[in-house]
């Protein structure tokens, strides 16, 4: 769901908070101390995990056809591309009162425990899973615990929704009015979400889910569906759409990193400085637990896509930070070949396929994905190193920083402006450039030029280039 609604609710918990600190006589001395997650240690998540390339798949948008088999038949070139987790956004039926647009939204969900006919079968979803395994993927689904369609088979149950004082069920957001809210105070409602949740990996062999607004559902209730459906199946993978720390303790192996998201937007656009990426990259992990997992993305289906916000060499750039900074990298459906079709509301609700044909006309989004994919697959210190930030000339315009694991150590510098740069960076040793991906064939007279090598560092416009500390 659109995650930019939710400062609605931020803004009236602070007003509260204002309000009770105003009338309580409690002095702060009085008060619990507030929990130090930082202190804490995160789940500890297997090596699959935390090596995963996670491929987001939008099924109705993905073919003309908008089905399982079409994603099926495309699973050798996933494969190929150097995917590990396909994430399937959500493939129940789509309820019909008050649905947006002219499909509805895949977020609200008539029967979690059915399959959207247009998409296929239940031999067709097992089928996918099935192939996918066999090329030594995972597959997980987009789950929407918060919230049902208005007509959900649910309905019928009213204690299972939150009411307003004269009892109508009411959404969990004014903007989401396609969708009422679901009651975790309600114990029926909770045995419920956790019986369908154990249902599909029970029933579908799938390896996790993709958790809808994770925050708006209590971490309490994360915690006892994550052990119950460990029971089943330990080995699986759950991403928390949300930012906040106490999910990461017991029940997700990874969050969105929105705050990282939303510096990477402002700095391409041209608002905020490049040193506000590796502000927030620390202030995130002075609060975060220790050894927690962010999931990095400069696209998914909640925003207008990078090529149309940052161009096309911007978005290679953030997608560049993406695959080199630590945590596990997301691809959106069709940004592997530099497809501009939207995909957030309205478009959300509506029918519009992926142009996967545009590659003929941008050659270098292919080469570049399998390139810098692979490059993540062949180097312990990108997928699992520690990251040190490194100074840099024009620590403005420029991001530069080392991935490390034991004697492997990367340099990564980035250039988050469409101005070309010379300067210098401060990394001392011997490097070699491991750039991948010649993404466009070099002018004659950069032919005839000798690139410097390290302390001095050139870069394009939106340029970036890696480098490997020779042993």
């Amino acid at each position: 769901m659109k995650h930019k609604t939710l400062h609605k609710f931020f803004v009236r918990n602070v007003v509260v908070l204002l309000l009770l600190v105003s009338f309580s006589s409690v002095t702060k001395s009085q008060q619990p101390a507030a929990r130090d997650f930082s202190k804490e240690n995160a789940r500890t998540s297997p090596d699959w995990v935390k090596d995963a390339v996670i491929y987001e798949i939008y099924p109705r948008q993905y073919s003309n056809k908008g089905d399982f088999n079409s994603i099926t038949n495309d699973l050798n070139r996933l494969k190929n591309l150097g995917v590990t987790v396909l994430w399937l956004m959500p493939i129940h039926p789509i309820g019909r009162e008050k649905a947006k647009g002219t499909v509805g939204s895949p977020y609200a969900v008539k029967d979690f425990y059915a399959i959207n006919p247009d998409y296929g079968t239940k031999a067709d979803l097992q089928k996918l899973v099935t192939e996918a395994h066999r090329r030594n993927m995972k597959v997980i689904i987009d789950i929407v615990a918060n919230h049902t369609a208005w007509d959900s088979v649910m309905m019928k149950n009213k204690a299972y929704y939150t009411q307003n004082a004269t009892g109508e069920i009411i959404p969990p957001v004014p903007d989401w009015a396609d969708v009422a809210d679901l009651n975790y105070g309600n114990a029926e409602l909770r045995k419920y979400i956790v019986e369908m949740l154990k249902f599909w990996v029970r029933e579908y062999d799938l390896d996790g889910f993709r958790c809808d607004v994770a925050g708006f559902v209590p971490t309490d209730f994360w915690e006892t569906a994550r052990a119950e459906v460990d029971k089943i199946k330990p080995d699986t993978i759950w991403l928390a759409e949300w930012e906040s720390p106490d999910l990461l303790i017991k029940a997700f192996d990874l969050d969105y990193s929105w705050a990282n998201h939303s510096a990477l937007m402002n700095v391409l656009q041209g608002n905020v400085s490049a040193s506000e990426i590796r502000r927030v990259w620390e202030a995130d992990r002075a609060k975060m637990p220790k050894g927690a997992l962010r999931m990095r993305f400069s696209d998914n289906h909640d925003e207008r896509r990078a090529i149309a916000r940052f161009g096309e060499k911007g978005a290679l750039a953030a997608q560049a930070l993406v695959f080199t900074l630590d945590g596990v990298p997301l691809v959106y459906n069709g940004m592997e070949v530099g497809d501009v079709t939207e995909s957030g509301a309205p478009a959300l609700f509506e029918k519009l396929p992926i142009f996967w044909q545009i590659s003929e006309r941008r050659k270098e989004f292919p080469i570049f994905y399998q390139s810098m994919i692979n490059l993540r697959k062949n180097s312990v210190a990108l997928r699992r190193g520690d990251l040190t930030w490194v100074k840099n000339s024009d620590e403005a315009r420029i991001l530069t920083f080392t991935r490390k694991s034991g004697n492997e150590e990367i340099l990564v510098a980035i250039n988050m402006t469409n101005a070309p740069y010379f300067g210098s960076v401060e990394a001392g040793g011997n490097f070699e450039e491991i750039t991948p991906g010649n993404v466009a064939p070099p002018s004659p007279e950069a032919k005839t030029k000798t690139t410097p090598s390290l302390p001095v560092l050139t870069l394009d416009s939106f340029g970036y280039r890696i480098f490997k500390r020779r042993n």
